[in-house]
């Protein structure tokens, strides 16, 4: 079965490698997954493609050739450049140990050319060829050209917004699949209801600030989405049909609900129907006590008077 590779971000590093593994059991539930450090290894049956194509944090990936115990490329491995005009060689060290990446680059791109008719092309090759040394072992593997997925445009913002990144990595944790109906109760200014578009998965909004709702779908629109946007309270949920939540419970002075911060948590996760599956993200104290196994939650540190929670069902 084919393995792929991931490399991603040390930002939000227990999320990040979550992201990926979640996204390769939603595709297939029988992928066997290795992590390194922040290298993720899968062996899936699922392109390396589309797991890339929706994951956020991954900063490189392709398909994995082979593991190896020393630098070598051999006639075998030529099969990869078949068509291709131009190659990039590159070399990434996860390891602890120093190493000469510019030398082992120049070296392999040396050895490729005197069996190939590809040239080399730093700027956009049609293969890369990945060298890849971490402390446990090191790794030999290509990708071809991918592109990445547009992102989607904002007419209108707003400075409480939710970071574009953590909310399509929400929306990834959640396991909303292509073509599935996502539910985002407090929708702002749209920006679940955007990425989910983006990332071919149905949305609904509500929000009880009318403004809100407005330029929550001036945005749609922006981008030529048209989800529906309710002025309602989130309780309005109740009402729709959706396979899951996707939301940034607001706080501070971006809340206007009457009811303390916990308690209005509390009451929110308690009408959430059980079969549903959710990421919530919250002011670090709101998760306290409420009655619900969750899957995963995460810390996200903003500065020393605010930590944030993603929650995960």
């Amino acid at each position: 079965m084919p393995e792929s590779f991931f490399i991603v971000s040390k930002e939000y590093l227990e999320l990040a490698v979550d992201e990926v593994v979640t996204l390769a059991k939603m595709y297939d539930r029988f992928s066997k997954i290795k992590t390194i450090s922040n290298l993720v290894i899968i062996q899936s049956k699922t392109p390396w493609e589309k797991i890339a194509g929706r994951a956020t944090f991954v900063k490189t990936a392709g398909q994995l050739i082979r593991k190896m115990s020393n630098v070598f490329f051999d006639e075998k491995n030529y099969s990869i450049l078949f068509g291709a005009k131009s190659f990039m060689c590159k070399a990434i060290n996860l390891s602890g140990r120093q190493v000469d990446i510019p030398e082992i680059e120049r070296s392999l791109g040396s050895m490729v050319v005197t069996f190939c008719n590809a040239t080399v092309s730093l700027d956009s090759p049609d293969v890369v060829i990945y060298l890849i040394f971490t402390d446990e072992e090191n790794f030999f593997g290509f990708s071809r050209g991918f592109a990445e997925p547009e992102r989607p445009k904002k007419a209108v913002k707003f400075h409480h917004e939710l970071d574009w990144k953590l909310t399509r990595a929400m929306i990834n944790l959640a396991k909303i699949r292509d073509g599935e109906t996502l539910c985002d109760p407090f929708c702002g200014t749209g920006s679940t209801l955007l990425e989910a578009r983006s990332m071919g998965i149905n949305a609904v909004g509500i929000d009880f600030d009318k403004k809100m709702c407005q330029i929550s779908q001036k945005n749609l629109k922006a981008n030529n989405f048209d989800s529906p946007v309710f002025n309602q309270n989130w309780d309005y949920m109740l009402q729709l049909k959706y396979d899951g939540i996707v939301t940034d419970l607001p706080y501070g002075t971006a809340s206007r609900v009457s009811e303390p911060p916990q308690k209005m948590m509390q009451s929110f996760i308690s009408k959430i129907p059980k079969k549903k599956k959710f990421a919530i993200m919250c002011k670090k104290g709101m998760e306290d006590n409420i009655k619900v196994k969750l899957t995963k939650k995460y810390e996200i540190y903003r500065h020393k008077s605010l930590t944030r929670m993603i929650l995960v069902k």
